[in-house]
């Protein structure tokens, strides 16, 4: 079995509640995720995030292949992290990590996703062509989108 990890770190020029008010809403998964990926909320967006709370989506990650993707936040600390796992979808496991941490001048996100591919060998061999390149350019989607939103960090700013 291969797990992979993907990390991400951004710096934004707002305080930890904007951070934690932006992240914490599930509505706004969809305003930072390429539109290309055709995803959509089907139900569990009503509430801020809590732990226990399913969310569906559907997705259209590969080749135009609409797919359900099915997650539960299993951890939540106020502005501090939440926890979100895949309970079914495109992955064989997805655990991923959303922390917030209070900087000079904004506050610093950081995201860890430990996850798995489907189809054994072949998946992994696959990986680095398609699965890899799409994670990347999902984080840096919306790593653009958040600047675009927030602004660019500048830590003399504040």
């Amino acid at each position: 079995m291969k797990l992979y990890t993907k990390k991400s770190i951004q710096k934004l020029p707002i305080s930890l509640q904007q951070a934690w008010d932006f992240i914490s809403d599930p509505k706004n998964l969809e305003v930072i995720t390429p539109k290309e990926m055709g995803f959509h909320t089907i139900s569990g967006d009503e509430r801020k995030m809590f732990s226990g709370q399913i969310i569906h989506y559907t997705i259209t990650p590969l080749f135009g292949l609409k797919m359900q993707w099915v997650t539960e936040i299993t951890h939540v600390e106020d502005k501090e992290f939440f926890v979100d796992e895949q309970r079914f979808g495109p992955y064989n496991f997805w655990h991923h990590k959303h922390f917030l941490k209070e900087i000079p001048g904004g506050v610093e996100m950081e995201d860890i996703v430990h996850y798995k591919v489907p189809m054994g060998i072949l998946g992994q061999l696959a990986h680095p062509f398609l699965v890899k390149p799409e994670l990347d350019k999902i984080f840096e989607y919306r790593t653009k989108k958040l600047t675009e939103l927030f602004g660019e960090f500048n830590p003399q700013q504040r």
